[in-house]
């Protein structure tokens, strides 16, 4: 059987795909498929309402914030979230934890004066930044942070104190993965490809007090506050996307909920992270214990030169796109929840003979 461990788009559940399969593109009584159907239609208007209410459960989501559905990836929202939550040229955070955290501060520059206020470290390991003596501008209207780099692999090991100041969080990679303390958050947004489905759509969720401060000069499809008032419908929404969203959702909750998909997740992780640490060296895995993403696991050879090789014939073993992101090289296994375990086991069986190989 053949794997996908790509960061993006990633794999779907099968249940999900079959299910797609099925109903997506078959015409109803009315003549129309669920993708063909109107945004207005009453059969979409409720499986929007039902995803709504599916994805507030997951979260434990409590009164006081609107969930988004809204077209586009997570990089919209690296230009809306300035552009909704401050005031042109003021001050926002932005804690630097790697590639997609340096993409969405840059954004913010073009509207803002952006203060950083922690960097990634580690010497001998990449790390998270230090969640300590976070000095944020007094003036400052919301702190940024990317919990989960897809890229370097590197996890968030808690969160930052920020005061009253808003904690908006790019959680494209990991929201899903694992509960979430949802109320430490004034803004959360996700792009669907890694765990809620396919692309084109994109997750926000936000406390209600925050959609004010909107500005009525915004354009409306990229205002929060109006999106909210119409319940993410200001303009046609990305139609067969929400709905494998919808489906994805029970999924989840059919499984057991988030608490089901940590403990899988988690065992997926460190199926994988134990092979590396046991490999007496062969492989290398370039973040600190402690730090590690467990749905972005970041590995190499330690004789570089083998990396190509590597990638190269765990494809001819059915084991694809395991190639890190083009800037940082080495290999990259994403292991969101619809990655089953037999995957992770296919992969750290093909590590062991490849090493015997080449070791």
């Amino acid at each position: 059987m053949s794997y996908s461990f790509a960061a993006g788009p990633a794999r779907l559940p099968d249940a999900v795909l079959a299910q797609a399969r099925e109903t997506l593109f078959s015409r109803g009584a009315d003549g129309a498929a669920p993708v063909e159907r109107p945004f207005s239609a009453p059969q979409f208007r409720a499986v929007l309402a039902q995803a709504q209410s599916r994805l507030r459960a997951l979260l434990c989501l409590p009164e006081g914030y609107r969930i988004l559905f809204l077209a586009g990836g997570a990089m919209h929202q690296f230009a809306m979230v300035p552009a909704n939550l401050a005031t042109p040229g003021g001050t926002v955070a932005y804690a630097d934890s790697g590639y997609w955290a340096q993409r969405a501060m840059a954004e913010a520059a073009r509207q803002c004066r952006v203060s950083v206020v922690a960097r990634h470290g580690g010497t001998q390991a990449l790390a998270a930044p230090d969640l300590q003596d976070w000095h944020l501008p007094p003036d400052c209207a919301y702190c940024h942070i990317t919990p989960n780099e897809t890229a370097e692999g590197i996890a968030y090991p808690g969160l930052p104190a920020v005061g009253d100041v808003p904690l908006v969080a790019d959680c494209t990679s990991c929201l899903l993965t694992a509960p979430l303390p949802i109320t430490r958050f004034g803004l959360v947004y996700a792009g669907a490809q890694k765990n809620l489905g396919i692309a084109g759509l994109t997750v926000v969720i936000i406390q209600e007090a925050l959609l004010a401060r909107s500005p009525a000069s915004l354009a409306s499809v990229a205002s929060y506050r109006l999106q909210a008032q119409a319940d993410s419908c200001v303009n046609t929404p990305p139609v067969a996307a929400l709905l494998v969203t919808a489906m994805v959702l029970d999924w989840i909750s059919a499984q057991g909920g988030l608490p089901a998909m940590a403990d899988a997740n988690q065992r997926k992780a460190a199926t994988l992270y134990q092979a590396i640490d046991a490999s007496q060296g062969f492989y290398r895995a370039p973040v600190a214990p402690g730090h590690r993403s467990p749905v972005n696991v970041r590995f190499g050879c330690a004789n570089t030169a083998l990396d190509t090789v590597f990638a190269a014939e765990a494809e001819d073993a059915g084991l694809h796109h395991l190639r890190g992101h083009p800037r940082i090289g080495g290999m990259r296994a994403s292991l969101y929840n619809a990655m089953p375990q037999a995957g992770v086991d296919a992969l750290v069986g093909f590590m062991a003979h490849f090493q015997r190989r080449y070791g």
